[in-house]
């Protein structure tokens, strides 16, 4: 094979034909769409699917991934496609990595985010490596995201459709993971576009409905969950203003989330009060006016710096940051206490932010993304 070989559309310098590539396959439409696409070019592919919890109780359940519809969904496209489609079974490793961490942080009183913590514990380390035992060039996945090779190696970007763009959840990504990962899908500007493909090529899910839930959390009941995980964990309680004064009962800790305003069962008040701060221990969540909510001071940890430089080689980073993801990031400044720790200062307060949550971190221009942390601490 000649050195001056161009490099090809994965970044490198041969043949497709002779590129192994993994794809992470959901059984949704956009891995879908990754895989036949690199396998229409002449990839090696490969399709890898996680079974991450007994598809046995999920097979009936609609809008999440990974259930065992999904399984059968991506082995489908793997043989219309012409490619191998393996099935791994993640099961202990996911409950061990994620839904054990997710029920104890909800029980502390943050709101968890577990597909990040997914993505960086089981998608991009335990599957990552199992891509490298198969001898794969590369892995790609179906992530709304772009990938940039800048001055001192691959870079991570937003994606093109700001809609679609998954960055938050994946800020934990580390360079040398970025390394070898792809994103095909990121450069796209809009779902129509990857739901065309998936009918140019096809597909039996080029009509599929996008997953909404996290994959173990039916119909978005997150209590129901964590119920079943830690019995006993709904205990009644009493619901307080921030001076101690008891205003009503709940129904236990876990039905209330920082910023919450409705369901709480204490009307007849002048002034709607929002839930401002949960104590599990004390089985009691304080509740206050909207002002209470808001903050400009942000404690963050297990930062992740995709930065040029290392993180703590300056006092300030002047940055954008995102501290939910459905929120537009907005200008902050960080200061880092070491490599991993740093105090976010945000130029305008925001409501609602929780300990649980990650904040992530944007250049003030362009579409980097620069890493981030998590919030450790609330209010």
């Amino acid at each position: 094979m000649p050195l001056d070989h161009p490099l090809n559309s994965l970044g490198f310098a041969k043949p497709p034909a002779a590129t192994r590539v993994v794809v992470a396959m959901s059984g949704g439409v956009d891995s879908s769409v990754v895989a036949a696409q690199l396998a229409e070019e002449g990839y090696d592919v490969v399709g890898v699917t996680l079974q991450l919890y007994d598809h046995g109780a999920a097979l009936a359940k609609k809008g999440a991934c990974c259930a065992g519809r999904d399984i059968h969904d991506a082995r489908r496209v793997a043989e219309a496609m012409g490619f191998p489609h393996y099935v791994l079974d993640y099961e202990n490793t996911f409950r061990e990595a994620v839904i054990d961490e997710f029920a104890d942080a909800y029980l502390a009183g943050a709101t968890p985010v577990p597909c990040i913590r997914c993505n960086e514990r089981v998608k991009f380390k335990d599957l990552l490596q199992t891509a490298k035992d198969l001898d794969a060039d590369c892995m790609a996945t179906g992530h709304y995201i772009q990938r940039k090779v800048g001055a001192a190696g691959a870079e991570l970007h937003s994606a093109a459709d700001a809609a679609r763009d998954q960055s938050y959840f994946l800020f934990s990504t580390t360079a040398e993971q970025l390394d070898y990962l792809r994103f095909p899908l990121g450069h796209l500007g809009s779902k129509a576009e990857t739901r065309a493909l998936a009918a140019k090529y096809g597909l039996p899910v080029a009509d599929k409905p996008d997953s909404q839930d996290i994959c173990f959390v039916p119909n978005g009941d997150y209590a129901a969950v964590i119920e079943k995980l830690r019995p006993g964990a709904a205990d009644p309680g009493e619901i307080v203003d921030m001076a101690g004064n008891v205003l009503g009962q709940h129904r236990g800790v876990i039905h209330y989330t920082v910023g919450q305003r409705r369901g709480l069962g204490i009307g007849g008040l002048e002034d709607p009060l929002y839930v401002v701060r949960l104590d599990p221990e004390l089985r009691r969540v304080i509740v206050g006016p909207k002002a209470a909510l808001s903050t400009r001071t942000i404690p963050v940890r297990e930062i992740n710096w995709l930065g040029d430089g290392a993180f703590d080689s300056q006092k300030e980073w002047h940055v954008m940051v995102k501290v939910r993801s459905t929120r537009a990031p907005r200008e902050a400044v960080i200061r880092p206490i070491s490599a991993t720790e740093a105090e976010v200062e945000l130029l305008s307060a925001e409501d609602g932010v929780s300990a649980g949550q990650a904040c992530v971190f944007y250049a003030s221009e362009g579409s980097r993304v620069l890493g981030g942390g998590w919030i450790w601490r609330g209010r």
